[in-house]
């Protein structure tokens, strides 16, 4: 079983290449060599990788395909009386020379295995190896995703990456250079105040000494990085995962059609997935259809839904069930889903403020979080969304949806310069595996690596 909740991360100063040979470069050795050997070792270290998985993939298959031949055997001769005679009316041929048609078309639609990684293979082998994991503890899942986040921030990428080298590897930024970039990645919706941060420190860092562009988007990278690692100083403890042997209770908050409900579905997949046992307290009561939804995804996910049958009651009432179940249960993460109307600022604070004193009363020991669902395609309206959900309730970070259908991806770092709250999740895709914990390291490789 792999625990996404437990996956290394590292600091940026952490970053490690694979183990490279003992072996003292010269110092007139050429940069590069030494970047074609860092490449080899890279490239080496996905093939061991890439076999590993390759060599689970298929004993995992040979497990499987075991029971089921000896299931059909055993059913062939009563299957195969009828068809056999009516055959060797029509010719002579016995029906065991004749030639499988089945056979032929399972051939012909047969997906080849790759014998070789590709390219977004290497890539993410790549990022994970630079994280300190080891090739013989990789796995698929991983792999896959890290090929989905970079596919999904591909149009922010594009739009950025080829203009800043052109700007960033000309030495100290003039006016016209400085305005160039600002406007880059305002069009990302990076925001005024993460664009002013960005410009000014690599500003200063140019001035010291020159940078070729590959040097100064390393550096920009670094920067990216502090940004979105900031708000993680506000919590003695930056990671986010349940807690074992204990009741968490993640409350989802944001407006309507931010993908919360959907995100409620792969929360509780992830969390099963991971070893967690899990239920629903679908506590979204005015929105039409919002509870069948969420029962659709509970059965998706294989977890329990607590919902109350009537319309129009009481979201609290519905959370002091779910409150309940989990505690008759021994549960260890509840997950609440919340209305996500905007039209009174004043009675939405009401409600979670009621919410949340159901839960301090009836739940004193749980591990509370409150996490806001915030779409990534909204850029910065949605961020106007999340300051009004700052203020009605105690956030503990932000999930990042849709990141993979906009071009504004940069809308990650206004969030936590402007909120200064940490990004906890982040979806890039409509399947139920496509929401995983966030990594500023794996973001910012997805968001400035070249294609």
């Amino acid at each position: 079983m792999f625990n996404w909740f437990r996956r290394q991360k590292v600091q940026p100063e952490q970053e490690q290449a694979p183990p490279a040979p003992v072996e003292e470069t010269p110092s007139e050795a050429t940069p590069t060599t030494s970047e074609a050997t860092s490449q080899e070792e890279y490239l080496d270290w996905a093939k061991k990788a890439f076999k590993n998985i390759q060599e689970k993939k298929a004993t995992a298959e040979a497990v499987v395909s075991e029971t089921p031949e000896t299931s059909i055997a055993e059913t062939e001769p009563l299957q195969e009386e009828e068809p056999v005679k009516e055959e060797e009316t029509e010719d002579n041929t016995p029906a065991w020379l004749k030639k499988s048609d089945r056979l032929e078309i399972l051939k012909e639609t047969a997906i080849e295995t790759p014998t070789e990684p590709d390219e977004d293979f290497i890539w993410s082998a790549k990022v994970l190896a630079n994280q300190g994991r080891q090739a013989e503890d990789v796995s698929e899942e991983e792999i896959t995703w890290l090929k989905k986040l970079r596919q999904g921030l591909g149009k922010t990428r594009r739009s950025l990456v080829n203009q800043l080298k052109a700007v960033v590897g000309q030495g100290p930024l003039n006016q016209d250079a400085v305005e160039e970039i600002e406007a880059l990645l305002l069009q990302a919706d990076v925001g005024v105040d993460a664009t002013d941060y960005i410009i000014t420190t690599l500003q200063n860092k140019l001035k010291q000494e020159a940078l070729p562009p590959e040097k100064a988007i390393e550096y920009l990278k670094e920067i990216i990085r502090e940004i979105l690692d900031a708000p993680l100083a506000n919590y003695s403890n930056p990671g986010f995962e349940p807690e074992k042997g204990k009741l968490n209770i993640w409350m989802l908050t944001g407006v309507n059609g931010v993908g919360k409900t959907t995100t409620i579905g792969k929360l509780a997949h992830l969390s099963k997935q991971s070893g967690y046992s899990c239920i629903i307290a679908a506590a979204d009561t005015f929105r039409a259809a919002a509870v069948e939804q969420v029962k659709v995804w509970g059965e998706r996910s294989q977890v329990e839904v607590i919902a109350n049958p009537g319309k129009n009651t009481d979201p609290a009432a519905v959370v002091y069930d779910g409150i309940e179940a989990a505690k008759s249960r021994e549960i260890e993460l509840l997950l609440v889903d919340t209305a996500g109307r905007l039209q009174n600022k004043k009675n939405l604070m009401a409600e979670l403020s009621k919410i949340r004193r159901i839960i301090d009363k009836k739940a004193e020991s749980a591990v509370v979080e409150s996490l806001l669902v915030l779409d990534a395609t909204l850029g910065q309206n949605g961020l106007r969304q999340a300051e009004v959900f700052s203020e009605a309730a105690q956030l503990s970070g932000v999930i990042l949806t849709k990141i993979d259908g906009t071009a504004k991806g940069g809308v990650a770092l206004a969030v936590a310069r402007q909120l200064n709250l940490p990004i906890r999740f982040v979806g890039a895709g409509e399947g139920i595996e496509d929401l995983r914990p966030f990594s500023s390291y794996e973001f910012v490789e997805a968001l400035l690596s070249g294609d």
